[in-house]
């Protein structure tokens, strides 16, 4: 007789749900029939209608395991599992068994591991000392470039309402500029490459990174930054600050967002014919205040349309003061190597290396012609008699054909007069001697009296041009080059980007 019982005529899935559920703890609940029973989970036994349900089974004291022995058998719930003891190595069971663990793959483990730990040790002390060593780095190009100078003339300024420089960190200009990203290049020049930066409050400067710097001039140039740093002249580009923690140091200008007069002049006169009465304008914001109004003058030294920059209202703004020198008080010149940019350069300070505020008159004089004209200042695409533009411009001026070489479309009936007083101007500026050239200050009243005849006509005179006087000029010019080319010499080299040649004989910054 087989007897078949369930403990009540419902599913297992009714009998779970309900309160009187039969299976105790570590049972399974069995479909059977009409109804449902109760069985122990497999490694446990017992009763699992009782209130303490199954027991686990201890399979390792009951020898129902598979493993070596009964120390190889460690007891887990519902089951167990087989390990080898420390010193060997396998699965403990009785197939595979256990073996002794192999002591030179630990040595090897032990001693990678201990490479490691070295490894990052060692790298950490040379971030360490290469930091240690940068920061060193920084205090001895700091204390070369006259940091400490600098600090000390900050300090007399400190409770004045001067404006005064401030010092950047090689960091911060480091960040500004995108580490110096070449997308940020505004401008390249004999003397540095200029960066567009972004400080940390928005502001946007232009970063000067120069190429060459000179350990004897350093208190000079020190001096030349705290004097530029009190200029506050709408014609001079503000120099905001500088960075001596680099082997050469920064310089940081204002950011003036409209282009150079060069591009101005050869490029938008091409495309828009700019008007006379602008680059009047632009002309009459002569360098007399570097000469005469600054405490200590100062001569440029490389006047020319690339380093004039235009605002948004076509303000001209000197810039690029790498080259420039100051005046000391009771000195009329400075002995120098001769350094500037050839079609610009003052033949007499070519001959003999003596620096005078005459010579940015004569770079000014070409700037004034480049303005006539439209034509660049040194061009090897123009035919050989042609190619210095002042030559070609005062020769054109002694054979009375001035009106040949102007721009195209820049002379009417209303402007001729003013025209030619600007040209006579020019030529005056282009005398080979310094001393019968005006000064920069007259060329400045010049230009601004033409300016106010262009506004009121009725106070204008014809003034006729001087050509024995011009002839005078284009004979002793010419004489200059035949008894010494500049073209020729023998430090030059030849820039197609800007079309002129570029002499570099002294420092710059």
């Amino acid at each position: 007789m087989v007897l078949d019982w369930v403990v009540e005529n419902v599913t297992c899935e009714v009998a779970m749900s309900g309160n009187n559920y039969a299976c105790k703890s570590n049972s399974d609940c069995i479909n059977s029939g009409n109804g449902y029973r109760c069985n122990c989970k497999t490694g446990y036994e017992g009763n699992p209608y009782l209130p303490a349900g199954c027991q686990d089974i201890d399979e390792c004291q009951k020898s129902t395991h598979n493993c070596a022995s009964e120390h190889n058998c460690r007891n887990i719930n519902g089951s167990f599992e087989c390990y080898c003891k420390k010193g060997y190595t396998g699965k403990g069971t009785r197939e595979a068994g256990c073996q002794p663990g192999n002591r030179l793959t630990k040595i090897v483990i032990i001693a990678g591991a201990g490479f490691i730990v070295l490894l990052v040790g060692m790298s950490l002390l040379y971030l360490v000392y290469q930091k240690r060593k940068l920061i060193k780095l920084k205090e001895k190009f700091f204390r070369q470039n006259g940091g400490f100078i600098l600090q000390k003339q900050l300090s007399k300024r400190e409770h004045s309402s001067q404006s005064t420089t401030q010092i950047f960190t090689a960091e911060e200009l480091k960040k500004a500029t995108k580490n110096y990203d070449e997308s940020l290049i505004i401008g390249k020049g004999g003397y540095g490459t200029v960066f567009k930066g972004f400080l940390t409050d928005n502001k946007i400067v232009a970063v000067k990174k120069s190429k060459l710097v000179d350990q004897s001039q350093i208190e000079q140039f020190i001096n030349e930054v705290v004097v530029l740093s009190q200029i506050n002249h709408r014609n001079v580009v503000k120099l905001l600050g500088c960075c001596l923690e680099t082997e050469v140091p920064l310089l940081v200008y204002e950011f003036i967002n409209n282009g150079t007069l060069f591009d101005y002049t050869h490029y938008e006169s091409k495309i828009n014919n700019v008007p006379w009465k602008t680059r009047l304008r632009i002309a009459a914001d002569a360098l007399s205040y570097l000469h005469s109004a600054a405490s200590v003058p100062i001569i440029h030294r490389d006047v020319k349309t690339a380093n004039i920059l235009l605002d948004e209202t076509y303000t001209a703004k000197v810039s690029d003061f790498g080259a420039s020198r100051l005046v000391p008080i009771d000195h009329a010149e400075i002995a120098t190597m001769v350094q500037g940019t050839i079609g610009y350069l003052d033949p007499e300070y070519m001959q003999t290396s003596q620096l005078t505020e005459k010579s940015d008159v004569y770079s000014f004089g070409v700037v004034l012609v480049e303005l006539l004209t439209g034509e660049k200042a040194l061009s090897f695409d123009r035919p050989e008699e042609k190619r210095s533009l002042s030559m070609h411009f005062l020769s054109s001026f002694k054979e009375d054909c001035l009106f040949q070489v102007l721009e195209n479309g820049l002379v009417n009936e209303e402007n001729k007069e003013e025209v030619k007083e600007v040209a006579l101007l020019a030529a005056r500026c282009l005398r080979l001697k310094g001393e019968e050239r005006p000064s920069m200050k007259e060329v400045a009243m010049e230009l601004e009296g033409i300016r106010r005849m262009h506004e009121h006509p009725w106070g204008s005179s014809n003034i006729e041009l001087n050509l024995e006087e011009t002839e005078h000029l284009v004979h002793e010019k010419s004489r200059i080059y035949e008894h010494g080319d500049s073209s020729s010499h023998q430090n030059t080299g030849y820039d197609s980007i800007r079309d002129h040649v570029l002499i570099a004989m002294d420092d710059g910054r």
